[in-house]
């Protein structure tokens, strides 16, 4: 089932639309109800064992050198010397 995006050309909306083998009817924008729409051109996504172990391995490394990850890890430190 394909996903296509649409721009209303009323009101500049940018939006998705699942065309459903059932769907009779044609898109509308959401934010005006407009039905003059620019189809515009998608890239297509893809998944395969290792782009997602690549992608959680990049997402974990971002989380530990986060601000808050840190913060937190000094917050568990002074908690633990502070009741030990």
């Amino acid at each position: 089932m394909p996903i296509f995006e649409y721009s209303c050309r009323a009101c500049g909306h940018h939006f998705e639309f699942l065309k459903l083998p059932s769907t009779q009817d044609a898109p509308k924008c959401p934010a005006c109800q407009g039905e003059d729409l620019e189809r515009l051109l998608s890239g297509f996504a893809m998944s395969t064992r290792e782009l997602t172990k690549a992608r959680v391995n990049a997402a974990r490394k971002q989380q530990l050198g986060s601000k808050e990850y840190k913060d937190k890890q000094i917050a568990d430190t002074e908690e633990f010397d502070h009741h030990h």
